[in-house]
């Protein structure tokens, strides 16, 4: 091959590269989004209570808002923000990480199923497994412990309004907010914010880069994945925190999927079903929002997971 001939194969691959690459752009980022708002807003609609749910494509392919901006109940949501604000403590060299604190029953047993209330009176634990035991498993008296940690109720939210946080709040043992605990119980946030701090943890500009990246690791160790954490396939990584109280379900994921990541929150209030099965009409919700997502995200990746069938084993 000439010089010359050499040369124009060149030009002719160079020119070639940017409208391919632009094609191959416009094809991943391609999303129906009039059909994927029109599903959501109807599972929505036929719920027998009242729904909130956000939805954003990272790479700004789709966005899909149904009450996305209007307070709900947080329910186990809120040890998202009280993680945050304890890393936050953490970060300024105000609590020790691996400094072990003491447990007490009288102060801090909330019964249940909560594996920190089983402890005798006296054991020490570090900030980092309650941490851990807060997030992974939603451990309540660990989450309180937790929320002392990082300073009470207030100074959480005193934290959080600094950063830009408008919405989101603590309102169990925080004076002032008595009316706002009988309406939401324990936090309130709404779904746009709540999808928008795991982004931001994932983006690193949470906390800390560090600290972010701490969180973004536990929040990928959900023990409670029988809900919109089972239509994700399993081998696709996925950060999330679960919430339930009798009126409300609720859970907030991001999804690192092949065509792009995307944040969904959705939760729920004023329910009519206020069972604890399975079949709870909150539980199906979550698991068919998440379903609609990744089956219009990721179309060609089906998954065939039991959304409304039996559960294993």
């Amino acid at each position: 091959m000439t010089s010359r001939a050499a040369c124009l194969l060149l030009a002719c691959v160079l020119a070639w590269l940017p409208a391919g690459c632009a094609n191959l752009a416009a094809e991943r980022r391609s999303v129906d989004e009039a059909a994927l708002r029109a599903e959501l807003e109807a599972l929505a609609s036929n719920f027998a209570g009242d729904v909130g749910l956000y939805l954003r494509r990272l790479d700004g392919a789709c966005e899909v808002a149904i009450r996305a901006d209007e307070a709900f109940p947080t329910a186990s949501l809120v040890k998202v923000p009280i993680a945050l604000a304890l890393l936050g403590r953490v970060e300024a060299g105000e609590l020790d990480w691996k400094s072990p604190v003491a447990y007490s029953k009288e102060r801090h047993s909330r019964g249940g199923d909560d594996l920190v209330a089983k402890l005798v009176d006296g054991s020490k634990l570090e900030p980092a497994k309650l941490l851990f035991l807060m997030e992974s498993v939603s451990d309540n008296t660990a989450s309180v412990m937790c929320q002392e940690l990082a300073g009470g109720g207030a100074a959480i939210n005193a934290w959080l309004d600094a950063r830009g946080w408008k919405e989101t709040r603590v309102n169990s043992r925080v004076a002032g907010r008595e009316a706002d605990y009988k309406l939401h119980g324990w936090g309130q946030t709404t779904p746009r914010e709540m999808a928008e701090m795991l982004v931001a943890i994932r983006e690193r500009r949470a906390v800390s880069p560090a600290a972010d990246e701490v969180l973004d690791r536990m929040l990928g160790r959900a023990y409670w994945d029988g809900e919109a954490l089972c239509a994700i396939p399993s081998d696709i990584h996925a950060i999330s925190k679960q919430g339930a109280v009798n009126a409300s379900r609720s859970e907030v994921l991001l999804v690192s999927a092949p065509s792009g990541a995307y944040a969904l929150c959705v939760i729920t209030k004023n329910q009519a079903d206020q069972s604890w099965e399975d079949g709870n009409a909150g539980f199906r919700l979550l698991r068919q929002a998440s379903a609609i997502a990744w089956r219009h995200l990721e179309p060609a990746r089906p998954h065939d997971a039991p959304i409304d069938g039996p559960r294993w084993p």
